[in-house]
Formats: structure tokens, sequence, C-alpha cells
């Protein structure tokens, strides 16, 4: 009897583990490449969680990532898409909408965040809003006083030859246009842009292409201010370097990045508590304590210290104001834009 016993547990718990293991899938992850959901304490404690293991590919652009999505169906479980290109995601069947209904997370979320429109149209989640932040600029506080109010000390001749930028078409005309006082989702004058950037061209001393370029090359005194993004600024800081992160009296450029499912995923249930695990506080605050963008869950954002990068740069109301968030941009405004700037570089050199 005490055998039967014995031989009746180790079945069970034989049954239970096979049980676990086949609910267990590998999640592929489409994402940039150290932007939080490929950090090795999160996965860790994210397959102790669930059992799920993760698995990441990268991009360097959101057309790279367009194109990875495309050429590779059933690759990916979850995508990290800026919201600006997540209507092109769906338009072309590459990502599906999303079932909250497990995502118990989600109801944390900010309303104005969770329901943006190009993340959600019609209340049909496309994407599940997971942070956000800014792209403006950033400079040495040892080296350029006092500290900047504007975004025309770019193009500040004391600075010439001292600026870093980010080889990026939609990007540069996004900031001529805030330098030239127009829109950044409805440039109108677009000659005027091009006169901008065709003055700041003599004004930069290289290309950067990656948080870990311009961290590098901001070290090593090759530019005293670039362009950066908010986040990738927070963990500068935290590594210990002179960053000063400017919002300017023109105003920044917003961005809202979401987690996506691809269509072709076959591990759907895995996927959605991949992404409730990536919204959850306490994934959160661990990630910011190194640096990393304003969560979208305002349980998170109210988690961390006052006196956190996100609080004291995002969390005023009179910053916010001027931000102008990025809308999708048409892909013949996007080629306009691309050859635009490829002729002022063709023609500065």
């Amino acid at each position: 009897m005490k055998h039967t016993i014995r031989l009746t547990a180790v079945t069970a718990i034989a049954l239970g583990l096979s049980a676990m293991a086949s609910q267990a899938d590998e999640i592929r992850v489409l994402n940039w490449k150290g932007y939080g959901t490929d950090a090795d304490w999160a996965i860790e404690a994210f397959t102790e969680k669930t059992g799920h293991t993760v698995v990441h590919d990268y991009f360097n652009s959101e057309q790279e990532m367009l194109t990875k999505l495309r050429t590779n169906p059933g690759a990916y479980d979850v995508v990290l898409i800026n919201s600006a290109f997540t209507g092109t995601a769906a338009d072309e069947g590459l990502i599906g909408p999303i079932d909250t209904a497990d995502i118990s997370n989600y109801a944390d979320l900010a309303p104005n965040l969770a329901n943006n429109a190009d993340l959600s149209p019609d209340g049909e989640v496309l994407g599940v809003a997971w942070v956000w932040g800014l792209t403006s600029f950033a400079v040495n506080k040892n080296d350029v006083t006092p500290t900047p109010t504007s975004i025309q000390v770019l193009w500040d001749d004391a600075y010439k030859g001292r600026v870093g930028w980010r080889d990026d078409a939609l990007e540069s005309v996004q900031f001529a246009a805030l330098a030239t006082g127009q829109n950044i989702n409805d440039v109108k004058d677009l000659d005027a842009v091009k006169a901008k950037l065709e003055e700041l061209l003599p004004q930069i001393r290289t290309f950067w292409s990656s948080e870990n370029d311009w961290n590098q090359f901001f070290a090593a005194g090759d530019f005293l201010m670039a362009p950066f993004w908010s986040g990738s600024a927070s963990r500068s800081i935290a590594k210990g370097l002179p960053v000063q992160f400017i919002v300017p009296e023109e105003g920044a450029i917003g961005w809202l990045d979401g987690l996506s499912i691809p269509a072709s995923s076959n591990n759907k249930d895995a996927a959605r508590a991949f992404i409730n695990y990536m919204i959850d506080p306490e994934f959160y605050v661990k990630w910011a304590e190194s640096g990393a963008p304003a969560s979208a869950n305002a349980k998170a954002a109210a988690a961390l210290p006052s006196d956190s990068f996100n609080r004291a740069t995002l969390g005023d109301p009179e910053v916010v104001a001027r931000v102008q968030f990025m809308q999708p941009v048409p892909e013949e405004t996007r080629k306009t834009y691309l050859e635009l700037w490829q002729e002022l570089k063709a023609n500065a050199q």
C-alpha cells in the first residue's frame, strides 16, 4: 500500500511537471537592444513566475522592425512598436487585436495613453501602451553654461563642430520644424526647414545611431550637445555622465511605445502574460533604477521617488504642454523628407 501511495504521488508530481511544461512556451520578442524587455533580471523573474522562456531579436529602426515582421511570419510573439507606426503594421496585417481581459495590469494604464487613437483605434487594442517619453536634446552640463532654454543653441556658432546628430531624416525635419516654429505633424514651410537644416550641417561633428554610440561619443568629448531620448538620458545620468536633458521653449517631440502581438504568433496567451509583466509596477520601478522612459502605468509612475528623473523632467504640466506628440507619417511624406535630407548631406560633403 505504501509503495502504491508513493507511486501515485510520484506519478502526480510527474504529471504536474508535464502539464507545466506543456503550458510553458518560448516567447520571441522583437525590440530595440537594451530596451527593458531583455534585462537579464526581468527575463529571469518572468520565467520564474510563468515558466515561459524569452528569446530576443533586435532592430535599429522602425523600418527594419516592419521589414522583419514582413519577412519572418511566425517568428515573433511580442513586438515593440512606436504608436506612429502601429497603424502601418495593422493595415498590413502584421499585428492583430489584443484581448486585454487577462492582462490584469491593463486597468492601471493612464487612460489618455491606453486610449491613444493610434494604439487603440475605435477601442480595438492593437498595442498596449508601455512607455512614453521625449525626443529633445541633451548637453554636457559641465561645458555648456548657462543651461540652454532654446533649441536654437544647436545652431549657435559657439558650438560649431561640437554638435552630434542622429542620422534620421524624419527626426531631422521634425527638429527643424520646431526650430522654425512649425507643427512637426503638419509642416507647411518645407523650404524653411531645408534652409534650417542646411545651416545645421556645419555644426555637426559626428552622427550617432544608437544609445551606446551617443554615450561613447559624449564621454569622449566628440560633442557637447545632441538630440537624445529622455529615457536614454536618464540612463546616461544614472551611469554618471554629466548630462542635462533640455525641453526647450519651442517644445519637443513626444512618442509613445506600445507592445503588440504579431498576427502570426502561435503563443498569444504567453505573449499576453509577457505584456502584463512588462506593464507591472514591480518591473517598472526596478527598471527605472537604472534609467527608463516614463511608464504608461499610472501606479508605476506614482511609485517612483519624488526626485526621480521622470517625475522631475516629465512630471511638470508646463513641460508636457510644450510637447508635440508624433502622429503617423504618410509614406510619401516620409520619402520626401528622406530625399531632402540625403540631398543636404550630399551637398555638404
